[in-house]
């Protein structure tokens, strides 16, 4: 994947014209779409501005012809599915019959389908992605304690409460953007992958209770495994787009050949098409579990974040910062669609990360995968054979997804972090946060001292890391002031002048967490601007000072005599031969020097302005830089 802050084949300052030709490509692309799937003409809710990566096959806003979003939507779909084994697991560990297990199955994929469709369709609804959801494995333990106490119905008070929640964050996430800076959802990212490598690697090498690898297992997720990256990394545009799928059907192939494959024949004692059976919803519920639950529903909303991050960043050749009206919209689709199926009994959702990870794979972000893999999960809960089919895939297949989908994860989670500057404030919240995480993922045994309750809670690295990463940013932001500023009088020198500035803007640069590039633009156009201000007439730099509010940085330098005079936009001298300028009278020398600054400025900064001494006040040159 491409850095967030990398501009792929245009240079910086074509950016307007790079910006426009792209919209038109796709603007063409969509065109030609509507030409060869006239009877499809959805349309969805406009999303905000972006330009489109290039190596992007589907863009979130493209419409792909029938076959490519047949194909994409039933992988997407399949994908899903194969996690619809955590809702089997909460029906064993709740004792459910058949016909309930397959009754909760069944409303599980509504509220599946549900969610990922108001997550496709955007607008206020939906953060307007290529966002799966899957059953929640968070919610395992507590589903299946209320329905072995209260029965099949009490799932309802379950998703419920779950949904509510998520409804309520939903509409102030949007005031919240100073909780979720890149550095925490970067550290929420690198976590949510670093959750999956224990039960992948158990899954993928078919480890027993005695440590011990199972050979066939092993050959079986190689083969998927390498399939998947072959395609992806090897594959051309067509090869992308079904690399997951031809994973999945290399290691099942493999699995048959190794005697992997079991249990085919309950297929027969199920039937071809089923309504889903409907339970009498019960809303008793222990406070302790109604609390653990509300807790849980908060603390996935973390993923939700992450989750739109990543898609927004992959979709965004010029991704800056957080969108939080999309992570809003994600927040209040996963509370709305599990609030609605659950009275019908559905099992809390999530959005699933594998899908994130098919999307990188097939470099395919289109909202209407998520409207087709939407229809189909639709479809499928209508259809028991293929539900219990898909479930039947082997676990070594499914541990080889886990792990490309984790090694994902964890790179993505990497950018992020590494997009901002990092200051020791910034390394101490990523690395404690991190290390809680981990060390619970290590030594889950500290856990059992914890009061029952809060023993799940305190149990899953990846809450942990969440809550300890959101918790320090708030702390080492207190006495982190937005505006700076550092006197420059003392007569040093020239090298001890670029100096301080350097450290000064460095420094703030990470102490506010601005973007790499931002930070290093700013201190070569203060270098510059301090250098032609000592240049005229012996002025003086006096001070140095910055401001800073997530979408402006602004460095402004103070400095003594009158306001350096800057030749304005378009009305620079022509380029001279160097010969020609050194024959010259220092005083046309020197107005040529003033003006490869201003052009230098002018580049380097997104705006540049002059203010001459009023009273008390020094002449300032003030330079802007949009974040």
């Amino acid at each position: 994947m491409a850095g967030c802050d990398t501009i792929l084949g245009f240079n910086r300052f074509d950016l307007p014209t790079a910006y426009h030709s792209s919209m038109s490509v796709a603007s063409r692309n969509l065109t030609n779409f509507d030409r060869t799937m006239p009877l499809f003409s959805l349309r969805l809710p406009a999303s905000a501005p972006r330009r489109r990566p290039a190596d992007l096959v589907y863009a979130a806003d493209e419409r792909p012809p029938l076959g490519p979003l047949a194909l994409l939507g039933v992988q997407h779909a399949g994908t899903a599915l194969a996690f619809i084994t955590y809702v089997l697991a909460t029906a064993k560990l709740a004792s459910l019959s058949v016909v309930a297990t397959q009754s909760m199955v069944a409303t599980a994929l509504l509220g599946m389908a549900l969610c990922t469709a108001l997550q496709a369709w955007g607008g206020r609804l939906g953060a307007g992605a290529l966002l799966i959801h899957m059953p929640n494995p968070f919610m395992i333990t507590f589903v299946a304690a209320l329905v072995a106490a209260r029965g099949p119905g009490a799932i309802t008070a379950a998703t419920l409460v779950y949904g509510l929640v998520a409804l309520a964050v939903g509409p102030v996430v949007m005031r919240l953007r100073a909780l979720f800076p890149p550095a925490v959802a970067g550290t929420v990212v690198c976590m949510g992958g670093l959750a999956l490598v224990e039960s992948a690697t158990r899954h993928a090498l078919g480890v027993d209770e005695q440590m011990q690898i199972t050979p066939t297992s092993a050959l079986v997720s190689g083969a998927t495994l390498a399939c998947i990256v072959a395609c992806s990394v090897w594959g051309g545009r067509h090869l992308r787009l079904v690399g997951l799928l031809a994973g999945i059907v290399a290691g099942i192939g493999m699995a048959a050949m190794t005697g992997h494959l079991t249990d085919l024949h309950t297929l027969r004692n199920v039937p071809v098409f089923a309504l889903p059976q409907l339970q009498v919803p019960v809303f008793d519920m222990d406070p302790g579990i109604f609390v653990a639950i509300a807790m849980v529903s908060a603390l996935s909303q973390l993923d939700t974040l992450a989750s739109s991050v990543i898609l927004d960043k992959m979709d965004n050749a010029e991704w800056r910062r957080t969108n939080m009206r999309a992570v809003g919209g994600g927040i209040t689709a996963n509370g709305l669609g599990d609030a609605l199926c659950a009275l019908l009994g559905s099992f809390p959702t999530s959005v699933c990360s594998a899908n994130i990870a098919l999307a990188h794979a097939t470099r395919s972000t289109s909202r209407y995968i998520g409207l087709a893999a939407a229809a189909i999960l639709l479809l499928v809960a209508f259809l028991p054979q293929v539900t219990l089919a898909l479930t039947l895939i082997p676990a070594p297949v499914l541990g080889a997804v886990e792990l490309y989908a984790a090694a994902f994860l964890v790179v993505s989670g990497m950018e992020l972090i590494a997009s901002r500057a990092m200051d020791s404030r910034a390394v101490f919240m990523v690395g404690l946060s991190m290390c809680a995480g981990i060390a619970v993922m290590l030594l889950p045994g500290m856990v059992l001292a914890a009061p029952e309750g809060l023993r799940f809670l305190l149990g899953s690295g990846f809450i942990v890391s969440g809550v300890v990463v959101i918790a320090l940013n708030l702390l080492f932001r207190m006495g982190t002031s937005q505006r700076a500023r550092k006197a420059l009088d003392m007569p040093d020198g020239a090298a001890s002048l670029q100096l301080r500035i350097t450290e000064f803007v460095e420094a703030q640069g990470a102490a506010w967490g601005a973007r790499r590039d931002v930070v290093q633009r700013a201190a070569m156009a203060a270098l510059e601007g301090a250098e032609a201000i000592v240049a005229q007439d012996s002025r003086q730099v006096t001070a140095i000072s910055g401001t800073f509010d997530e979408f402006n940085l602004d460095i402004e330098i103070e400095h003594s005599g009158a306001a350096l005079a800057l030749t304005e936009p378009g009305n620079e001298a022509k380029p001279q031969k160097t010969m020609t300028l050194l024959d010259a009278d220092p005083a046309e020398f020197d107005a040529a020097l003033l003006g490869l600054s201003g052009v230098l400025l002018r580049h380097l900064a997104d705006r540049v302005n002059t203010r001459s001494a009023e009273g008390s006040k020094p002449a300032t040159l003030r330079l802007h830089f949009d974040h």
